[in-house]
């Protein structure tokens, strides 16, 4: 059986502990991840340690040059990475190749760093005095990243990391390594110095490690709103720098005037692709009008029953299994809470069985009605195939429903009504907001988060606000005194006048 490693200072190195690789779609185990420990850890910080001081000297247009060659492997590779994505994870090859696609785009936007890193500058601020700023790396960072997008969450974080002068220690999940271990290593063969870019297997003892260690000077991190929340207040008690990106649920608005065959459509993948493992998934439909909410139901319930399932390395499928048996049956179990308190299941997937992977982690898409604010599958996120129709009567109910919920990551309004789509983008309290678009993620350019218990942090991932998060400003102000010139003593605070 194949083990994956750590990859520390440019090199593979063995554990004396193991946990199991999963392959969703047939149960059983492929592979087993190293599982590494506080003396794991220490050795991937000190590789970095090491490294960082020449790299932050590098000019960033050298650091750039590395992205560029970097992106040109990843597309090189994109088959055999998609195919490791999927027999770990579950997702179907396309979704996969989508993912990764994703993460490629986060490095395109990295290869800008000389502009992105450009400081300000002021002649003759006071008397023959200049000011300028700039911005400079803080050193050893570290990302700890989640199963369900094991290579594309790790390429928001340290490609902007390390192009920005630091040096990187990622813990992706043990659920699905391989793909995050497979990316990172490529980095290598772009000529990126060794110890700048180190993978720590592992699970809660690598990750209390990293919290812990003064040497890491900033964590990012994506998973559930518990641990992230977690994560956040210890990294910040030691020091840190810190961005925990947590769960979701996710509404989408569907007003009486929408095409609600293209709103049907459109949340079919934004509900159930992936399996629903997205934080970005819609989970709530809000329907404005009991019409409106029976034309969707209609609308949707063909579609749910003709879903295309199976293992995700087989092609022209629209979902696989997932992730785990543990989180199968969590979300099993969320179905089963919805029926007892009250909620309509108007498309039922329990029962699929997948012939020829019967052992698989399969859950088929599940649609609620009728469902309220006080029921269990409308409060937490199930992260899994189901989707819950909430009936209202406005469109101002359901911004009110929408501003309630303690979560505020992603949300859509469906319309063809502008005036209520402005009013609809000016009020809600969610961080990422699509009109007629079922899943807003932004572009590499842009910064994605969330609002409310959906984020930890003051700054957003990639794009602008990463240049911000993986750098520290400093101001400078110099003068040059002539030869010839006595300079006073000065008693008094100078203003930039005097």
């Amino acid at each position: 059986m194949d083990n994956v490693n750590h990859w520390i200072n440019g090199q593979d190195l063995e554990a004396s502990r193991h946990l199991p690789v999963t392959n969703p779609a047939t149960g059983e185990t492929i592979r087993q991840v190293a599982d590494g420990d506080a003396d794991t850890v220490k050795a991937a910080i000190d590789a970095a340690q090491a490294a960082f001081p020449a790299w932050r000297d590098t000019p960033p247009a050298k650091r750039a040059q590395v992205m560029y060659r970097f992106k040109a492997l990843l597309e090189r590779d994109a088959d055999r990475l998609v195919q490791l994505i999927s027999e770990e994870h579950g997702k179907t090859l396309e979704d996969a190749m989508g993912e990764l696609k994703r993460g490629i785009e986060n490095v395109e936007y990295a290869c800008g760093v000389p502009e992105l890193l450009k400081g300000e500058y002021s002649h003759n601020v006071g008397p023959s005095i200049d000011a300028f700023s700039n911005f400079q790396p803080l050193g050893v960072v570290a990302g700890i990243t989640p199963f369900n997008f094991p290579a594309m969450v790790p390429l928001w974080m340290y490609p902007m990391a390390i192009a920005c002068g630091n040096a990187f220690v990622l813990k992706p999940s043990e659920k699905d390594p391989s793909a995050a271990l497979a990316v990172a290593r490529l980095l290598e063969e772009a000529g990126l110095p060794q110890g700048i870019m180190n993978v720590v297997q592992g699970g809660r003892e690598t990750v209390e490690a990293l919290l812990d260690a003064p040497e890491v000077k900033a964590v990012s991190f994506v998973g559930s709103t518990p641990i992230a929340e977690t994560i956040y207040r210890r990294g910040a008690e030691s020091g840190k720098r810190v961005q925990a990106l947590g769960g979701a649920k996710n509404h989408a608005v569907v007003l009486a005037d929408a095409d609600i065959d293209n709103a049907a459509n459109t949340l079919m993948g934004a509900a159930y692709g992936s399996a629903g493992e997205r934080c970005m998934a819609i989970s709530v439909a809000v329907c404005v009008g009991d019409d409106t909410a029976d034309r969707l139901i209609e609308a949707m319930g063909p579609k749910i029953a003709a879903l295309k399932i199976g293992p995700g390395t087989d092609k022209g499928l629209d979902m696989g299994a997932l992730v785990t048996a543990q989180h199968r049956d969590k979300v099993l179990g969320y179905i089963e809470k919805g029926v007892q308190e009250g909620a309509t299941l108007v498309a039922d997937g329990r029962e699929l069985v997948v012939p020829g992977h019967e052992n698989g982690f399969f859950v088929g898409g599940c649609l609620f009605d009728r469902v309220t604010p006080e029921m269990t599958i409308y409060r937490e996120e199930i992260f899994g195939p189901v989707l819950c129709v909430v009936r209202v009567d406005s469109l101002d109910e359901a911004i009110a429903l929408t501003n309630a919920h303690e979560y505020g990551n992603g949300t859509c309004l469906f319309t063809r009504d502008g005036e209520a789509a402005r009013r609809f983008t000016d009020a809600i309290e969610v961080g990422m907001v699509g009109i007629n678009v079922p899943l807003p993620v932004p572009v590499a350019s842009h910064s994605f988060g969330g609002w409310k218990r959906s984020l930890f942090g003051d700054l957003h991932a990639y794009g602008p606000d990463a240049v911000r998060f993986y750098t520290r400003r400093k101001a400078v102000s110099q003068r040059w005194p002539s030869p010839f010139e006595t300079t006073q003593a000065e008693f008094h605070f100078p203003s930039g006048g005097q």
